[in-house]
């Protein structure tokens, strides 16, 4: 099969490295890893829970076996410590106490840990990991000090803000928040909190864990951490990713339900399967509740091995403890973790997007992309030469389709040495680059972390000479294999590693790169051909003496920081750095963007990649999409034509090909494919201004740029379980095509207002279900009647060439005849922005007038932005004839001049119908306050 092939074939090129005959035995194993894995993901080869002893025995607690009770309750530098008893010890189980430690920050944020104590703790013993580098650096300013606790009948209370209070339940140990009487959120209402503190080996037991043909020693013993928490007032939870399956969560434990939890445990998984609780490529510990009344949430902020069951109605059935809360309108979860701390954070929204905001200013708003970044990228693994590049560039030309980035996978290096080229496939990388640059077009490279063991090799050497590799459990670089065969990986937890990889990114230790260049992250979970679950074994050790079982979940987070961070340091904090990673954890959004990893071509896989990035963005990432066309597999003209139209609208747009499908590219299964796919990627090419607004949004408030309908809507319960439609920002749902040789779609319509077919200006009533008829041309997508939608709509090559485009604002009338909408501008690539260069205009219209005024703050920073564009055109859907007396002109102010109203299609395409009132050149500038009033 052609995976093991490849696999044996990047082993052994190169030159000499020194490997062996060792190298040739390990190999063999690598390649029956891969032979076993080619045809489908093969649940045998990575861990369930009953093989996992931690989550096995979790899962086998009954309701009320907590043995803690809260003790010392105090105020301590203005939060709450406390020492955790251990109650009903069994004999020869460690009896020391925990600590407790709750804070309270502003905007309704509580914060709860439980470490060892350690005080009593044995002189020598080892600390327990705790994260860093995730949570941001002004979080602890943040901190509320509090003034009182009232203790009452065995509980201590205090306040997070005016109406929500918290509650400590001294014994059994738990805690709620709660507002008036109404239970938010509960820690321990079941009774399942489990801290296995680290202690003495006991005579003959045995520590070491065994899987397939792989030990882990575990030199530490048992140190896991479970928990459950409860959501109350609700029947819906979200988040967790990554995993391909629906967006509400799906009960995992309960009556007559068979599953394993919902797992968090980053790993390489070759053609996962849709509807599986089995994880992927990435960790965020945060869930979401959501009900018509109030969001709540709760982050745990660990990094080792985690799984979390979801509740069932019913799965506690037997009578509870006295004193364990029952509320038939919640759900119960359950946290496992291997190691680590409890560092946990519950969060009281009240809103969806209060939610967000207070998650990511906890672990950071999410970067700003450069502009060229959201546009349409393409990519296969691999072009193959230079010549290949620039055929494939002149083709885009040919067929008149933009796009913005050429990438290009690892066949491009010399024998898989990142930071090189082949020098007789790719001898001119300059050169190459700056013609793409030419037209406004960018590259992207593969760099992955695992570094080729070839002494030949001077990125090895130096590596190797400073230690810099993490360390097997003997001491020694651990070796693994991956594409390049014998390789080491560097230790990304180390500060002074990361700093070290990021002076790798200067042009003159990248030589061939280019200020048009950006870098992209893969197989950092990291993926180890040869390793358990194909991953690095747990018992490594990194900085610190750090065990990699404690920070696996955080390893390509590090990895993907410290490539941003290179980028960074090339253009001298100058240039906003694009850096796409696999591997991701809470956090990950401030530093780039993501995917969802290696897809299928098939239609379940088009499905189920729109609550995966729905999940992504719940979860502080907006910057995510999904492999166009499938990354395994060859769609047929049908599929990938669906794929293009409903991918237009992911906040990360781009084609990818795994080396063995195919040739994909857009003019490839000729007409009418070619048009229709064109024609998908020019439509985003033309909002491409409304989804660097909502980009902006996202940056500044933590809000997603794809979301779920329920988060602009967030009463309607119709809402809650929709994940075939999202909403682009707050104007735009959009219903993929799911089915070959579907005819028609069944779409919600939410709210009360009137919602409008983006092409041909059909209007259709909100609080609705609709069977919308559907062909090739297009998949479903609206505008919200209310909204005012920004648009370029002059056909370019690239987005840099739309720069000085005039624009076209498309307002969609509410019933009471009123919209309004946002534009947010600024130079594209510069962090000019933060220091207040940037316009941000509102537009209003109301009583038959359209304004333009200025939102920036007036007191923006030190430099500025200007913008000679204008608007060249306003479409207005939903204003018809009978509600205006003569709507035959326009007169603009402050010029006071004279401008036409006409009927014309809401796209300039050939053959759209008549559907909308347009003022044609008002030509009024963009930066600037202006009125248009209709007459």
């Amino acid at each position: 099969p052609a995976r093991a092939e490849r696999a044996e074939e990047r082993a052994t090129e190169g030159g000499d490295s020194g490997m062996g005959v060792s190298f040739v035995l390990q190999l063999a194993v690598v390649v029956c890893i891969l032979l076993g894995s080619v045809s489908s993901w093969r649940k045998e080869e990575f861990r369930n829970c009953n093989q996992t002893p931690f989550c096995k025995q979790a899962r086998a607690r009954k309701v009320g076996e907590s043995s803690f009770e809260a003790s010392g309750i105090a105020i301590v530098d203005g939060q709450i410590r406390a020492k955790l008893l251990p109650v009903d010890v069994p004999e020869g189980e460690p009896s020391a106490s925990l600590i407790l430690d709750v804070v309270v920050y502003d905007d309704c944020i509580l914060r709860v840990r439980v470490d060892e104590d350690g005080d009593s703790r044995e002189e020598g013993k080892r600390e327990r990991f705790e994260v860093p580098d995730v949570l941001e650096d002004g979080v602890e300013d943040r901190k509320l000090w509090l003034q009182k606790v009232v203790e009452k009948n065995g509980e201590s209370a205090f306040f997070l803000a005016p109406g929500i209070e918290a509650i400590i339940r001294h014994r059994p140990f738990g805690i709620y928040v709660r507002t008036g009487n109404e239970r938010l959120v509960s820690f321990n209402s079941k009774g399942l909190f489990h801290f296995e503190q680290m202690r003495e080996k006991k005579e003959n037991e045995e520590w070491e864990e065994h899987f397939r043909t792989h030990t882990d020693s575990r030199p530490y013993g048992p140190q896991s951490i479970s928990f459950d928490v409860s959501f109350h007032g609700t029947q819906y939870v979200y988040g967790i990713p990554e995993r391909a399956t629906s967006l509400a969560l799906k009960p995992t434990r309960g009556p007559d339900i068979v599953s394993e939890p919902y797992r968090h445990f980053n790993l390489d998984v070759f053609e996962y399967i849709e509807e599986s609780p089995f994880g992927l490529y990435g960790s965020i510990p945060f869930m979401l509740s959501h009900s018509a009344s109030r969001s709540t949430g709760f982050f745990w902020l660990n990094s080792a091995e985690m799984l979390v069951d979801v509740m069932a109605p019913g799965w506690d059935e037997e009578q509870p403890p006295e004193g364990v809360a029952r509320d038939s309108d919640q759900i119960d979860t359950h946290w496992m973790s291997e190691s680590g701390i409890l560092d946990a954070f519950i969060l009281v929204g009240p809103g969806p997007k209060d939610l967000l905001r207070q998650y990511t200013t906890l672990t950071g708003l999410p970067a700003m992309p450069q502009f060229f970044a959201i546009a349409y990228h393409q990519s296969r693994w691999n072009y193959k030469d230079e010549a290949d590049v620039f055929g494939v560039d002149a083709s885009f030309d040919k067929h008149d389709i933009p796009y913005d980035v050429l990438w290009l996978d690892i066949e491009h290096t010399d024998g898989k040495r990142y930071f090189t080229w082949d020098k007789f496939l790719f001898p001119n990388p300059k050169e190459m680059q700056e013609k793409l640059m030419d037209k406004g077009r960018h590259m992207v490279t593969i760099v992955d972390p695992h570094i080729k063991r070839d002494e030949g090799f001077p990125l090895h050497k130096e590596a190797t000479r400073k230690g810099y590799y993490v360390k097997d459990v003997h001491e020694r670089d651990y070796e693994g294999w991956c594409w390049p065969g014998s390789s080491s990986y560097l230790d990304m937890l180390n500060p002074e590693i990361r700093a070290w990889w990021a002076d790798k990114f200067s042009y003159s230790s990248y030589v061939g790169s280019t200020p048009s260049l950006y870098i992209w992250n893969d197989m950092n979970e990291p993926s180890v051909f040869n390793g358990p679950e194909a991953t690095m074994p747990r018992d490594c050790v990194h900085y610190g003496a750090v065990e990699h079982r404690d920070v696996h979940n955080a390893y390509g987070y590090y990895f993907h920081m410290a490539t941003a961070d290179g980028l960074m340091k090339r253009g001298e904090g100058k240039d906003r750095p694009f850096v796409l990673s696999r591997a991701f954890f809470a956090g990950t959004q401030k530093i780039g963007p993501v995917w969802t990893g290696d897809n299928t071509a098939d239609w379940d896989h088009l499905q189920v990649s729109i609550p995966m990035i729905l999940t992504l963005g719940l979860t502080g990432i907006a910057f995510t999409g999904a492999d166009v066309g499938g990354f395994f597999g060859n769609p047929d003209p049908e599929l990938l034509t669906r794929w293009y139209q409903l991918a237009a609208f992911y906040p990360f747009f781009r084609a990818h090909a795994h080396l063995d499908t195919k040739r994909r590219e857009p003019w490839l299964f000729g007409e009418p494919y070619t048009t229709l796919i064109r024609e998908a990627i020019r439509m985003r090419y033309a909002l491409l201004p409304y989804f660097y607004t909502l980009f902006r949004e996202a940056n500044v408030t933590g809000a997603p740029v794809m979301r779920p309908l329920w988060m602009e809507f967030p009463e309607e319960e119709m809402t809650f379980s929709i994940d075939k439609s999202f909403m682009v920002g707050g104007s735009l749902l959009v219903h993929g095509v799911y089915s070959e040789g579907a005819t028609t779609e069944t779409v919600y319509l939410p709210g009360s207002q009137s919602w409008y077919d983006i092409r041909t200006g059909t209007v259709y009533s909100g609080g609705k279900h609709y069977e919308i008829p559907v062909t090739m041309e297009a998949i479903p997508a609206f505008q919200r009647g209310g909204t005012i939608v920004p648009r370029k709509d002059r056909i370019r090559r690239s987005s840099t060439q739309t720069w000085n485009d005039p624009y076209t604002l498309v307002v969609a009338l509410n019933s009471s005849y009123e919209a309004e909408g946002q534009l947010y501008i600024d130079d594209g690539k510069s962090f000019d922005f933060q220091e207040g260069a940037y316009i941000y205009r509102q537009f209003v219209f109301s009583q038959g007038r359209l304004t333009s005024f200025n939102i920036a703050p007036s007191q923006g920073g030190t430099k500025q932005f200007t913008s000679s564009c204008v608007v060249e055109r306003v479409i207005i859907i939903g204003l018809w004839p009978k509600n205006i007396k003569r709507a035959d002109y326009a007169i603009v102010e402050p010029t006071n001049r004279r401008v036409d109203l006409e009927v014309g299609p809401l796209l300039l395409r050939q053959g759209n119908h008549l559907s909308a009132f347009v003022v044609r050149k008002p030509n009024v500038p963009i930066a600037e306050d202006w009125s248009i009033k209709l007459y």
